[in-house]
């Protein structure tokens, strides 16, 4: 990844407004200055890799993380729509 790329703003609610307690450690997503999206979420790779359908394939680099319903739920009014 770029190194000149940033974060330029959080999409959806923020970890406290989704009841964290610790407020620290949350999965997150963040739209990029590059127009990317960057997710912090639990590394799963090892557990869907093999799982994933026959038209879908990740690259060495790419992990799969997952999020809570909840996380991409409060982010979908601040996705664009292009």
């Amino acid at each position: 990844m770029d190194s000149l790329v940033n974060i330029v703003r959080r999409v959806g609610a923020s970890p406290q407004e989704r009841g964290s307690l610790s407020g620290q450690t949350c999965p997150d997503i963040f739209e990029l200055s590059d127009g990317r999206f960057a997710v912090i979420g639990t590394d799963v790779t090892e557990i869907l890799d093999s799982k994933l359908p026959l038209d879908a394939a990740r690259a060495r680099y790419e992990r799969i993380v997952a999020i809570t319903r909840e996380t991409l739920v409060r982010a979908k009014a601040d996705i664009p729509e292009a």
